[in-house]
């Protein structure tokens, strides 16, 4: 009798493991160091629960679209590393995806601040967990600055002053500062959004919040900045070949000597930078009578899991692991940027695995206020219209307040419905 109550007993718990196991997938994109690293990192939590994990990884490009195929078929991965401007394309009505509030007791949500989680969260739901949190930061060449006897900027109006005095010490092929396409758009919505206090997109209407003379004068700013030698010209640009500035030799040598970047391309775009030369990140540029620092601070990607997921709760458990867990998240180290979770974060800072300037930088992305920013500032339509009539001012073939009224009516009509 003894021994079939305990043969019974062991059948029970080999029942239960082999029900509370799950084989799951998870999709992501990113580079050599990313991919080993989470491969690694799901081993450590697989094991833990008892799950097995299948690793889906490529490369950035065409990710996207493999995604959308993904979804629209209902054969995504379990677990999904998404870009946060692909809410508004993925998931309109908060449905696109599993609602995470619904696995609270699964995932330490205590770890993220209200604003990181207000920005998955889509219509009430929460669609992803921000991974680590990314934003543009003013970049300087302190030696570049130092060699032209010149303080690196605090406002604006510096960086404009900067110019002459670098020219006349050391040659009129220095600049103290760059911006062409995607730059010197973010710069032009930097600039405007301190003085108006107002995002691009009002989160309202999921339209322009912008009049059409408040989108004038941040035109006529960039135009400023190419006229006083601040930066080179979007056409000097396009004829050198529109060289990224971690290959731009300019760059490397310290002719052009300050940057607007994403905090987390520190290391890319130092690194190319010859030797001797030291890049600092400071605070935000400001200007007279700003209403906000209008920092440019988003998510840099989110973990969602998928609504089709036969077992969400298992999948949850692996989300909160490589996020929170200790062993995991020394595994998973930065190669994500720094993270947003403060448990995570704590553990990397006392493993000595973030260098101070890139938490100085972080720091600079983090402390400034903003109005907040909308994915759909970075809508596929919505860069498309504002690039082309942008470029097409910066050309000399619209006029500011052409360009301007087209770009207002181009991203209205785009967004209309969304």
């Amino acid at each position: 009798m003894r021994t079939m109550i305990i043969t019974a007993a062991l059948f029970a718990a080999t029942s239960l493991s082999t029900a509370s196991a799950a084989n799951l997938r998870m999709s992501w994109w990113g580079s050599d160091d990313r991919h080993i690293a989470t491969q690694e990192a799901l081993k450590i939590c697989g094991a833990k629960f008892g799950h097995t994990i299948a690793p889906e990884f490529s490369g950035w490009t065409g990710h996207q679209e493999k995604i959308a195929t993904q979804l629209a078929g209902g054969t995504e991965a379990d677990i999904i590393q998404i870009n946060w401007p692909w809410l508004p394309l993925f998931t309109k009505n908060g449905t696109g995806f599993a609602d995470l509030y619904q696995y609270k007791d699964v995932i330490d949500l205590s770890q993220w601040t209200k604003a990181d989680l207000d920005s998955g969260t889509v219509k009430g739901k929460l669609n992803g967990i921000p991974v680590s949190t990314t934003g543009r930061v003013f970049m300087f060449n302190k030696t570049t600055y130092d060699k032209a006897g010149v303080p690196i900027p605090k406002t604006w109006d510096d960086l404009i002053a900067a110019a002459p005095k670098m020219k006349e010490k050391l040659g009129k092929d220095y600049y103290p500062f760059e911006g062409a396409a995607l730059d010197a758009r973010l710069v032009v919505i930097l600039r405007t959004t301190q003085k108006t206090g107002k995002d691009l997109i009002d989160p309202a209407t999921n339209q322009v919040a912008w009049t059409e003379d408040e989108l004038v004068e941040g035109l006529e700013f960039y135009q400023t900045l190419v006229d006083k030698g601040v930066i080179e010209s979007w056409k000097q640009v396009a004829a050198g070949g529109n060289t990224p500035l971690h290959e731009n030799q300019k760059w490397a040598k310290g002719q052009i000597a300050g940057s607007y970047q994403w905090d987390s391309t520190y290391g890319k775009i130092s690194t190319p930078m010859e030797k001797g030369q030291e890049l600092v990140p400071v605070k935000l540029l400001t200007v007279e009578g700003a209403k906000t620092d209008g920092v440019y601070r988003k998510p840099s990607m989110l973990f969602a899991i998928s609504r089709n997921s036969k077992d969400p709760k298992a999948a949850a458990q692996i989300v909160n692991c490589l996020l929170n867990d200790p062993e995991a998240v020394k595994v998973m180290g930065a190669t994500r940027g720094i993270p947003s979770s403060k448990a995570a974060l704590d553990v990397l800072t006392k493993e000595g695995k973030i260098k101070p300037v890139q938490l100085e930088a972080y720091k600079q992305v983090m402390e400034p206020s903003s109005p907040g920013v909308s994915p759909l500032n970075e809508h596929p339509r919505v860069t498309e219209v504002f690039d082309s009539n942008f470029e097409a001012f910066a050309y000399g073939q619209q006029s500011a307040k052409d360009a301007a009224a087209e770009i207002i009516a181009g991203i209205n009509e785009a967004l209309t419905g969304i």
